[in-house]
Formats: structure tokens, C-alpha cells, sequence
């Protein structure tokens, strides 16, 4: 069948949401309650909204009450400045953390099931890297629904959005961001059910689409995060931030490096290695289990890279332990039933009376697609694009900096779908302004190449190569020659994968023909990290270099990559805001660039 390169149908909406996860439902669920009638309508790769990534968020949200008589928000602010080696945005921490609270009370007050603790008050538990008084002691500020809190938050938005008349268009995907002069006007949407293209025009476009895991061999991540934010960032010549900046959750489960939540270690969970040693105490003497990620990660890789770690006989990959032996009966019940069936169905592994085999995995991208504390997309260091948003894991704001501390990424979803919401609703008012008249050219030329393709090798071996490649020279440990090494090898890839056939010519229900598509943005993604990685010449949170193991001041700034050909980058910079620490109030010095031990 001959395939008919053209837009099938236009559709008009208010908002445009490109993914369906907790950002992007908080952001259509606040336009929908404060703009009655407003057209909102969301695109998500997956069969139903509750399948996005989100769903699968376990440990906890983290925000500080402020009546709370022991925690304050400034320590909050203070441990995610820390965490994150000294590169969040202090403007966007200090906006984030003050609202935490109030959207805490609005999923409560929609319907969310908190655990609650003996005296009927929401339970807290602590998480690595959030701490009372600067750093003196363990803070319990994470409130949580057993071990599926982003279950719970995903239960809550879908109900608020579906009762308020949203539109979701299910298993497509945005291929295309459309511009009229320098103002988005909406996106090109293929849907591989159909095998039509169809123009969605909006007077806002809000990115929601998640994170670029499966670049890597293991990872938490769900099968559709495949970076196609960032291809799409790139491909209209915007900048990603941070791309260098990926973070590694250290207890990943040995095999599928499915994640074992940071709950574990925050209800009393020990790592060990092959002797049995509680071996963090050397790494993090005061933090120990709970210090944050990056950092324990490194230490677990440490241990085996050393020989102190013990070989997996049925995956051949050596790991540590975590020991859940001690912990009563009612902590393997109440609070972590989830994670203990998922060493269950997939180790066999009993937590109550068995070692659980863990090693690190691929978990977030703290990088992204850089805005400002309102969720605007930036083209430079300090322009926005009008009429484009992105919010979420695609986003980088940059609340986390180069640590995310755990429970902070569910905060920052609900809190920025807000910030772009409201600010998204002073665009509502003016006219829908038109499509360029050659929308849909990109995707058009892009999807022909894939049907033109000749060679017989198959996308699946491309994509484990690539994998292959990031696990070895660009995961927790790098260093110049390997980054070098990798780029080169991704180009090599790159001009394999453009020769790729498809056993199939046709667009509908052509699974092959989308796992090509996103085989172009996981290939884009890799680049883009590997050459961040390569220009930042120290170590600073998630990105370690073995040839500069140290911080250094002169990278104190944000990577911005820029990149409208395969490979070829334009690197510029932006400062790393610091208003808390410039404005000289309250506890300013405690928002320098700090030595960061734990």
C-alpha cells in the first residue's frame, strides 16, 4: 500500500498537553477548574493516561507543613540546594518548596489516600538527603500512600481532569512542534493505530513527556521513555540543559533493574556486600543508608568495582545486598508490600527472611529542556518561546541540579503543571493564531527516510548497541577517552540506523515503523548526554569524571547544547541562579557554593 504524505485532519483546541503523566494532568486539571469551557486536550504515547510513568513512583512526596513545630522550609530548600552539588536554580527551589505544602492539601482535599500514622495524622517518612537544621539530623517530610504514592496522585488528576471534560488522544505521538514566527501554535501527532498525521492548533503547547531512560541497558524507567522531548527540542533548534546530568537510583533490581524505592533504606533497609559488611559508613559517616543518591550509587559501585561484590548466577552481573531481615513484620506489610512482590515475582527473594540483590540503574534525567520558574521554554539564556511550556522529567527548571533528592520529583510535577497552568491561562484570551503552511514537511521527510530504508540489520540490535555503548562510557563512572569513544560510536550507529529497512512499507498499525522513530530520538538523547559530559570537566553530583574527580568553580554555570545536526554541538552556558544567597537574608550563607559531605 502507497502511503499518502498529508495532514488528515486539524483539530483546535485552548492548551495542547504532549504527555499524560502527574505534570501534565496537574497542569490541564488547574486549567480545567479555574477556566470553565476551556478546550484542554492531551496526547500520550501509552493506551491510558494511568500507564504513564508516573503510575510507577513508590517512596513518597516530600513537603514541609508550616505549622510544622521540628521541620521548615528553608531546611527544605537548604538539602535540595546541597543535594544537588550546588547547581539548582535558588529562585525555582524556594518557589517550589513554599508551595509544596498547599498542594499537598489540594490532592488530600480531591481525594488522595495518604497513609496516615496512629493518631489519624499524615505519616512521614525520611528519604535520603533531607535533613532538620542544616544537616544535623534525618528529616521525616515525605507524606505517602504505602508504596505507590504516584498511583495515588495519577487515581486523584484523572478523576479531576476526566469530570471536567478533557480530551485525550491515546497511543500517538508528537512529532512535530509547529511555529507561526517565533510563536508555537501546537504540534504534528502521528497515531500508528491509524496511520494519520493530524495538526493540533493551541494557543499554549505544554510538554509533559517524561524522561530518556531507555537509552540505557538498565534502567527503572518505563518502555516509553525514549527522549523524544529532547529530539524535539533540538529538531526546532532550542537548547537542552543539563543533558550530562543523569541520575542512577542505587537499588535497582539485579536483572530487569526494576526499582527497589529509596523507602527500603528510609524504613531501616542496610547495604552489604559479599562479606556482609554495612559497608556505607565508610563513604557517608553520618548519613550512611540515607545519603543521597549520587553518592551511594558511586559508593555500591565502588564495592564491586573492588571485588566486594557477590555474582548473580542466574543474570551474571555482580551486585550488593540490601538486608530487610530485621525490620518488624508490619514495615514488609503497611509500608513496602509493593517493592517486596517485585523481589518476589522477579529474584524469588523473600525480604523478610532473605538478602535482596540490588545494583544501580538508570533513574532520572535531571537535565532537559530548559525554563524559567514559570515553565516557559527557553531558546537562550534568558528569552522564552511564546506559547510553549514543558514541566515534568522533560523539563529542566532546574529544580534538582545535578542530585534529585528522592520524593522531590513528584513535588516538582505537581508544583510546576500549576506554575504553567496559570501562566499559560494569559494566552487563553487572545486569538488561535493560524498553522505555517508547511506543517507537517519535517515529520513528512523524516518518516519517508524510515520508509526508504534498505538495509536488512535490525532497529532491535541498533538499539541494544546503543544501550551497550551508554552503560559502559557514559553510566556512573566516565572519563575523556571513554565519552570520546562513545561519541564516535554513536555516529557510527547513527549512519547505520539511517540505512535501516522496514520489513513493513505501511503507517497503520506498524509497530517497527515507531520503534525506528524512537530509535532517532534515543540516538539524539545519547548524543546529546555523552557531549554535555564531555564539556563538563569535573564531577558534580550525578556526573562523575574519573580524570577530574573534584568540583570545580569554573563550572559552576549550566550547560546549554545546542544541536541541529547529529553530533554537531554548539555549547553555551548559564549562570546557576542564587537569590536566596545574593539576597543576603536569613541563612543566605548557607546558600553558597558549599562543601558537600554527608
Amino acid at each position: 500500500m502507497g502511503n499518502e504524505w498529508k495532514i488528515s485532519e486539524v483539530i483546535s483546541c485552548d492548551v495542547l498537553i504532549l504527555g499524560a503523566g502527574g505534570a501534565g494532568l496537574r497542569c490541564a486539571a488547574e486549567i480545567l477548574e479555574k477556566r470553565l469551557g476551556c478546550k484542554v486536550i492531551a496526547v500520550t504515547k501509552v493506551s491510558h493516561p494511568q500507564k504513564s510513568h508516573t503510575s510507577t513512583a513508590q517512596g513518597g512526596l516530600a513537603a514541609v507543613d508550616p505549622k510544622d513545630p521540628v521541620d521548615k522550609p528553608i531546611y527544605h530548600m537548604f538539602d535540595t540546594w546541597k543535594g544537588s552539588d550546588c547547581m539548582a536554580d535558588q529562585n525555582v527551589v524556594k518557589r517550589i518548596v513554599e508551595a509544596g505544602w498547599e498542594e499537598i492539601l489540594w490532592l488530600e482535599n480531591r481525594g488522595m489516600h495518604f497513609s496516615r500514622d496512629l493518631d489519624g495524622r499524615l505519616a512521614r517518612r525520611t528519604f535520603g538527603g533531607h535533613t532538620l537544621n542544616f544537616g544535623e539530623t534525618s528529616a521525616y517530610r515525605a507524606v505517602f500512600e504505602a508504596d505507590r504514592t504516584g498511583k495515588g496522585i495519577m487515581d486523584t488528576l484523572w478523576g479531576e481532569v476526566i469530570k471536567r471534560g478533557i480530551t485525550f488522544i491515546h497511543q500517538s505521538m508528537a512529532t512535530e512542534l509547529l511555529f507561526n514566527g517565533d510563536r508555537c501554535v501546537g504540534a504534528v501527532v502521528f497515531s500508528p493505530k491509524s496511520g494519520k498525521f493530524t495538526a493540533i492548533r493551541a494557543k499554549a503547547t505544554v510538554l509533559a513527556m517524561g524522561g530518556c531512560g531507555q537509552v540505557f541497558k538498565i534502567t527503572t524507567n518505563c518502555r516509553q521513555n525514549t527522549g523524544d522531548h529532547l529530539a524535539l527540542a533540538v529538531e526546532t533548534g532550542l537548547p537542552v540543559m543539563d543533558p550530562e546530568a543523569v541520575q542512577f537510583h542505587p537499588t535497582g533490581i539485579v536483572g530487569p533493574g526494576i526499582l527497589a524505592s529509596e523507602t527500603l533504606r528510609s524504613v531501616g533497609g542496610i547495604l552489604r556486600n559479599k562479606d556482609l559488611e554495612a559497608f556505607m559508613e565508610r563513604y557517608a559517616p553520618k548519613m550512611k543508608e540515607l545519603a543521597p543518591r549520587d553518592l551511594v550509587a558511586r559508593a555500591i559501585e565502588t564495592e564491586i568495582r573492588e571485588g566486594r561484590g557477590i555474582l548473580n548466577p542466574s543474570h551474571g552481573i555482580e551486585h550488593v545486598w540490601i538486608d530487610l531481615r530485621h525490620l518488624p513484620e508490619h514495615v514488609h506489610k503497611s509500608q513496602i508490600p509493593e517493592v517486596a512482590s517485585f523481589f518476589k515475582k522477579f529474584v524469588n527473594v523473600d525480604t523478610r527472611t532473605e538478602l535482596c540483590p540490588i545494583r544501580p540503574s538508570n533513574h532520572y534525567h535531571m537535565g532537559g529542556i530548559p525554563t524559567n520558574e514559570h515553565g516557559q521554554v527557553l531558546k537562550g539564556p534568558n528569552n522564552h518561546v511564546p506559547g510553549l511550556f514543558a514541566i515534568g522529567e522533560c523539563a529542566c527548571a532546574s529544580f534538582h541540579g545535578f542530585n534529585r533528592l528522592g520524593t522531590n520529583s513528584l513535588l516538582e510535577l505537581i508544583t510546576m503543571g500549576r506554575f504553567a497552568a496559570q501562566k499559560a491561562m494569559e494566552d487563553l484570551d487572545q486569538d488561535l493564531p493560524p498553522l505555517p503552511p508547511d506543517a507537517g514537511s519535517r515529520t513528512f521527510e523524516k518518516f519517508s527516510s524510515y520508509i526508504a530504508g534498505y538495509s536488512m540489520v535490525t532497529i532491535g540490535s541498533l538499539r541494544e548497541r546503543m544501550k551497550a555503548v551508554m552503560t559502559e562510557k557514559v553510566g556512573v563512572f566516565r572519563n575523556e577517552q571513554g565519552l570520546k569513544e562513545a561519541i564516535s560510536l554513536l555516529q557510527e550507529l547513527k549512519e547505520e540506523v539511517q540505512k535501516c529497512g522496514l520489513r513493513s512499507k505501511d503507517l497503520v498499525m506498524n509497530q517497527e515503523l515507531v520503534e525506528r522513530w524512537e530509535l532517532d530520538n534515543l540516538l539524539i538523547s545519547a548524543m546529546l548526554i555523552a557531549q554535555g559530559a564531555l564539556h563538563r570537566r569535573e564531577s558534580r553530583g550525578g556526573h562523575f569524571r574519573e580524570d577530574f574527580p573534584e568540583r570545580r568553580s569554573e563550572f559552576d554555570r549550566h550547560t546549554l547544547v545546542y544541536m541541529e545536526q547529529f553530533g554537531k554541538v554548539r555549547i553555551d552556558w548559564k549562570p546557576v541562579d542564587m537569590t536566596i544567597y545574593e539576597e543576603g537574608g536569613p541563612y543566605a550563607e548557607r546558600f553558597g557554593m558549599i562543601e558537600r559531605k554527608y
